[in-house]
């Protein structure tokens, strides 16, 4: 039993140590910054690793633009497209951003 367990953890571990992170999946192409504020994926069908990431990004993001719009007197409208308007100025060279028709560019 306790090598079950033990397995169950190691699996665990290495699942976590595969993990994409968001400047790894910026920098291989697989996401970017939509023209919404929020991260997308830049080509489809994503990986469900991609997608994962992509939501709790955008849950985080979603939270602090809720936020910041209720201390500011905004909307969430107007915090995500000032935020995208910062990310875009912030994305590295050879990262993907959407521009407001929303295509994809490479900085």
């Amino acid at each position: 039993m306790k090598k079950i367990f033990a397995a169950i953890g190691l699996v665990l571990l290495l699942q976590n140590a595969w993990a994409i992170d968001l400047h790894d999946a910026k920098a291989q192409g697989l996401v970017g910054e939509a023209s919404t504020g929020y991260l997308a994926a830049v080509t489809t069908p994503a990986s469900s690793e991609v997608k994962a990431l992509i939501a709790n990004v955008n849950a985080k993001r979603k939270a602090k633009f809720q936020s910041t719009a209720q201390k500011t007197g905004t909307t969430v409208a107007q915090v995500s497209n000032r935020f995208y308007e910062l990310a875009v100025q912030k994305t590295a060279a050879g990262h993907y951003y959407q521009d407001k028709n929303g295509r994809w560019k490479k900085k």
